[in-house]
């Protein structure tokens, strides 16, 4: 249960999602009754029916930036470069000129102190300094920099998520977003959300669901993958969260009321999770969360969730083995195989009760 290899499945490649359904809510949905572990094959529409008039839908709105930008340096080499922490400044007061960020850069080598990197429209990056893989820059640019960021800036979309640099991405834009993103600053969407529409959340909402929404910027580290055997030794990375005093005094009376929290996605069930205090109760404001769930945890707060297929070995297949049952996910993920549900980020959903 706490060997890395205990959480690897076989999947075909064919089956990784490269482009989102045609209609956002035309995604199937795969039901997985965690007491039981019996599973029934749906359309996510049905999750309308699935929800109890009593419940609450807590999601996440964190909104993904155009982060990804593509340039050269002095020399003309190449040069891409990733914001990783775009939400977690306060950039109120500061000049909307000149920003400074940390930051992935991908080059033939790596990049100096003072190597400077040139993009569109006169936006001009310097490296200032470089720790742990990781790269300050500070960037100047000829205009506001958020603007120009949301013209020149393309969706930082997974790796396994394969598209030409060169070709517009007013799609991805689009559709690798929630309906209900409101807070900038994640580099990758909370892809559960991906599946709702504005019909769908109000048919939830007209049924008697109260949906309240938390804040958490996905980062790159939930792309990184588990190097360690013992998943317990793993160290998760860090993501700022917030979490409003309304959302946290709703959930906190439906727990007492025993009615049911169903989260939309993994962030939004670590967050909740992270901001459970000993006595049950949901505590509002905002910081880091670092909170790994794997099997043997004990939930506190999320009695459902809705979530995609995630990958293998991956901290977010520990979570929701650590929710459902190890064995009985890795069951449902097999007959999701045999069934062909489309995986990861622009893939199709599940929601285990």
């Amino acid at each position: 249960m706490y060997t890395l290899d205990d959480y690897d499945y076989h999947l075909p490649e064919a089956l990784i999602a490269q482009t989102p359904a045609t209609d956002r809510d035309g995604s199937r949905l795969l039901h997985l009754n965690r007491d039981n572990g019996l599973v029934s094959h749906r359309h996510f529409q049905d999750i309308v029916n699935l929800l109890r008039p009593s419940d609450i839908l807590v999601v996440n709105n964190t909104r993904v930036i155009p982060g990804r930008l593509h340039g050269r340096k002095a020399t003309g080499g190449k040069a891409e470069l990733l914001i990783l922490d775009y939400g977690e400044t306060d950039d109120r007061g500061r000049d909307a000129f000149n920003r400074s960020y940390r930051c992935l850069i991908k080059t033939s080598k790596q990049a100096a102190a003072g190597t400077r990197i040139f993009f569109e429209e006169g936006l001009v990056a310097e490296v200032q300094d470089f720790s742990n893989g990781v790269y300050t820059v500070a960037f100047s640019a000829p205009e506001p920099f958020d603007g120009l960021l949301s013209r020149i800036g393309r969706m930082p979309l997974p790796p396994y998520i394969k598209r030409d640099e060169t070709q517009p991405d007013e799609a991805d834009r689009m559709r690798y977003q929630t309906v209900y993103a409101r807070e900038q600053g994640a580099i990758a969407a909370p892809t559960a959300g991906l599946h709702f529409t504005d019909e769908v959340l109000s048919r939830i909402r007209e049924k008697g669901v109260t949906v309240m929404a938390v804040t958490l910027h996905v980062g790159y580290g939930t792309f990184v993958p588990v190097r360690v055997d013992d998943i317990r030794d793993h160290r998760m990375h860090e993501e700022w969260f917030s979490i409003p005093e309304e959302t946290a005094r709703i959930v906190s009376q439906a727990k007492t009321e025993g009615r049911r929290v169903v989260a939309v996605g993994t962030t939004s069930v670590r967050t909740l999770e992270y901001a459970t205090g000993s006595d049950g109760i949901i505590h509002p404001g905002r910081g880091s969360c670092d909170l790994f769930i794997y099997p043997g945890y004990p939930f506190k707060t999320v009695d459902a969730m809705i979530t995609n297929f995630h990958l293998p070995r991956s901290t977010l297949l520990m979570l929701v083995s650590a929710f459902a049952g190890r064995e009985t996910i890795l069951s449902a993920y097999d007959k999701a195989v045999d069934e062909k549900y489309r995986f990861f980020s622009y893939g199709d959903a599940m929601f285990i009760d």
